[in-house]
């Protein structure tokens, strides 16, 4: 058999054709892509690189830090409209609404058909994130009772819900699941408290056009809900509409 015939039946393999160089990307590829699809790699990236970042800035390189957060990106239609953001806008705005949506289908689930469907379960996570927000308001307060650090009481209220439900996803083998959803719903609420508190009371003007139209959009979201629509494509368009009002 030939060189060229045997080259050939290595890349072919039962009708596959594989490029030349295919098979050695996959050994290379295939383990780092099995990696980034566990369940806890999330958990572990978001610990690792907020410990990188904390020790970069502690050692003298916070300058490069803040200058990559506040590099601008924006998405325009010529001089008609355009979206400005910072990268730092930019994940707080954008991809946290994606993992709020993510964690909020996780809830509706336990709230539906979950641990959290019964109310006397659901009682006890919703208490603990009231305590959770209100105690730590109130040892602020009395520690900062005047002056211009007394309105930051608000600060310490809410759960870093993503760093929460990173550890939670690296400990998930060794605690019950119980627990885990016990923990997941006390976050969700605790943030969701927290961006209320935000809203009433460090907002410093209403626009309330944009929040007709979110009101509008959100309006239509039900409608299609009840409606019985399972195609994703009217979802996404109206939600990126109500995320933009928003």
């Amino acid at each position: 058999m030939s060189n060229s015939k045997k080259q050939n039946d290595n890349n072919c393999s039962e009708g596959v054709f594989f490029a030349p160089l295919e098979k050695g990307f996959n050994k290379v590829i295939t383990p780092f892509e099995d990696f980034l699809h566990h369940q806890t790699t999330s958990g572990l990236l978001l610990i690792l690189t907020a410990a990188i970042v904390l020790i970069l800035v502690n050692i003298g390189f916070d300058d490069i830090y803040n200058y990559i957060r506040h590099i601008h990106f924006s998405i325009s239609l010529g001089d008609y409209w355009k979206l400005d953001k910072t990268i730092h806008h930019w994940v707080n705005d954008g991809l946290m609404a994606v993992f709020f949506f993510v964690v909020g289908l996780e809830l509706k689930h336990e709230i539906i058909a979950g641990e959290l469907s019964n109310l006397r379960k659901a009682i006890l996570p919703i208490g603990a994130a009231i305590g959770g927000m209100v105690l730590p308001a109130l040892v602020y307060f009395m520690l900062n009772p005047e002056g211009v650090t007394a309105g930051g009481w608000g600060i310490p209220m809410a759960t870093d819900i993503a760093f929460a439900l990173g550890i939670l996803s690296l400990l998930s083998r060794r605690i019950p699941k119980a627990l885990i959803t016990f923990l997941v719903a006390l976050a969700i609420v605790d943030d969701l408290g927290a961006v209320i508190v935000i809203a009433v009371f460090y907002t410093d003007n209403i626009e309330l056009s944009a929040l007709i139209f979110a009101v509008i959009f959100f309006a239509i979201l039900m409608v299609l809900n009840f409606a019985g629509v399972r195609r994703v494509a009217p979802y996404l368009i109206i939600a990126v509409a109500l995320w933009y009002a928003l």
